[in-house]
């Protein structure tokens, strides 16, 4: 019988590449997603696979997207933090602040 290729695996990878973006770029929020959609088909090709070991071929990618979620989920789960306890503690404010008299000074400079 020939070897077929887990479905999801591919697409994991991607998704969880794209949360390292998404944790950067949107607060954390989007990585969180994005890792945790790409951590669910991991998971849901690893239970095809340990169904029918021999009828696939890829599952070492699977491994790889569910190591590479894992990572995204991490390090966006800090970012959110982070950027909470700067939320609430009004020192993100602050840093708005100074960015714009940052930006007003370069204007000005112009």
């Amino acid at each position: 019988m020939e070897q077929q290729k887990l479905p999801n695996a591919t697409i994991s990878i991607v998704l969880g590449i794209i949360s390292f973006i998404g944790c950067c770029c949107t607060s954390g929020f989007g990585g969180l997603v994005l890792s945790g959609i790409a951590f669910f088909l991991a998971k849901k090709d690893e239970k095809t696979y340990k169904e029918s070991p021999e009828s696939y071929s890829n599952y070492g990618q699977v491994k790889t997207a569910k190591i590479i979620a894992i990572i995204g989920l991490v390090l966006s789960l800090i970012i959110v933090v982070i950027y909470l306890y700067l939320m609430f503690t009004g020192q993100l404010e602050d840093m708005k602040d100074k960015y714009m008299e940052m930006l007003e000074e370069m204007q000005q400079n112009q």
